[in-house]
């Protein structure tokens, strides 16, 4: 087992037992499926429909199941945001931002906001979640090919931004394995497309996001949910028979109920009509997109007569990560889909060149720091979070 992937095992160990608050009887984790198991999964979810009208009854209900599964309704309140943005840095193309908001009252998002220096009327936006990737020295949301992938969209004309899994860099508010991390992060993430959209510089029908592993998770989730997601690029994540292995991914009946049964590879077809590129590896729960999850997929898109809207970049020889030449992939097909400038990254051969960046300290990127405070009302704890999410 390759060492990318012991954070999200690890993650796994813990699930279970952090999960133990909800009706774990319902609960698809890990490798809940076989591969064999995961590929009849989807011939047999294939059966229930045949068409664009019986496809939206059964996505109706697989989207419904996810809004239960997480203990909450589409209308839930959006609080105020009390965004803060400050201690703006000017680099090559681009700028940076340290910001929070408040997903729900006393909880903050904390994140960096990427901009472009060309100065044009409006911006494509991107969110960029990270999975379960750490270093000793930067948080996740800080990582060199975080900085590097939030830096050459920005340079490319989006607005990014980039923000913490609870738990990681400055989202310490809870735990990363509270047991209904899942529902948390989802709130977040719907906030964040709340927070983009209230910059007026921002194009609010063209809102992008991206991530890989747990950040993927985040990514296909968001966008079934969110109709104001345009364009999607989940990373070496979705599987017919892999269900995630974190409480924040898989630990709340988001797959199943006492009368339905999905998947990821439903959850991230959700997404149809709307662009998404798959982004798949040889060396995990990814490695049968090009035969089993991406044909699936493309099969609901030609119900709509749209398949040419949705992509595979699979590379075969490769790891869990979020490298160079998924990043490349990235770039490409958002350019495509959101008019952006992807010669502001190529070199004079053409190729990908993301040399301009420059890598920020961790401490630089921090917007709560000595100086700067979090509110004192914030509140603190896994109780608490629990307690102020009950309310929603």
């Amino acid at each position: 087992m390759k060492s990318t992937l012991l954070p999200i095992l690890l993650c796994l160990l813990t699930s279970f037992t952090a999960a133990q608050s909800v009706d774990t009887t319902l609960l698809c984790q890990g490798h809940y499926f076989t591969e064999a198991e995961g590929k009849t999964a989807l011939e047999r979810f294939a059966r229930t429909y045949h068409d664009q009208a019986s496809w939206e009854i059964r996505a109706t209900r697989i989207r419904r199941g996810i809004w239960q599964g997480l203990g909450l309704t589409e209308h839930f309140e959006r609080t105020p945001l009390n965004s803060i943005i400050r201690g703006k840095q000017t680099f090559d193309g681009y700028t940076v931002e340290n910001v929070a908001f408040e997903s729900l009252p006393g909880f903050f998002v904390t994140g960096n906001l990427y901009r472009p220096t060309k100065v044009k009327s409006s911006y494509p936006a991107v969110l960029s979640p990270h999975g379960h990737f750490q270093e000793d020295t930067y948080s996740a949301r800080t990582r060199e090919d975080m900085q590097k992938r939030c830096a050459s969209l920005a340079r490319m004309g989006a607005i990014v931004l980039a923000y913490d899994m609870i738990g990681y860099g400055e989202a310490n508010q809870t735990s990363h394995k509270h047991p209904k991390a899942a529902a948390l992060q989802t709130v977040n993430s719907l906030r964040a497309v709340d927070f983009v959209t209230s910059l007026p510089e921002v194009n609010s029908q063209q809102i992008a996001v991206t991530g890989a592993s747990g950040g993927g998770t985040q990514t296909f989730l968001l966008t079934a949910l969110d109709d104001r997601i345009a364009v999607s690029v989940p990373v070496v994540m979705v599987s017919a028979h892999f269900f995630g292995g974190c409480v924040c991914e898989s630990g709340l009946p988001i797959h199943r109920s006492v009368d339905h049964q999905t998947s990821n590879v439903e959850i991230a077809a959700l997404a149809t009509p709307r662009p998404m590129l798959l982004v798949s590896d040889g060396d995990d729960w990814t490695k049968n997109n090009p035969k089993v999850e991406y044909p699936y997929i493309r099969n609901i898109y030609r119900l709509y007569g749209k398949e040419e809207l949705v992509e595979n970049h699979h590379l075969p020889d490769e790891e869990h990560d979020y490298g160079p030449s998924k990043r490349n992939a990235m770039y490409r097909f958002l350019a495509k889909h959101l008019s952006l400038s992807l010669d502001r990254i190529q070199n004079n051969e053409g190729e990908i060149d993301e040399s301009f960046a420059t890598i920020i300290p961790h401490n630089q990127l921090q917007v709560f720091t000595d100086q700067h405070p979090r509110p004192k009302y914030a509140i603190q704890g896994d109780q608490a979070a629990s307690n102020l999410l009950s309310t929603y």
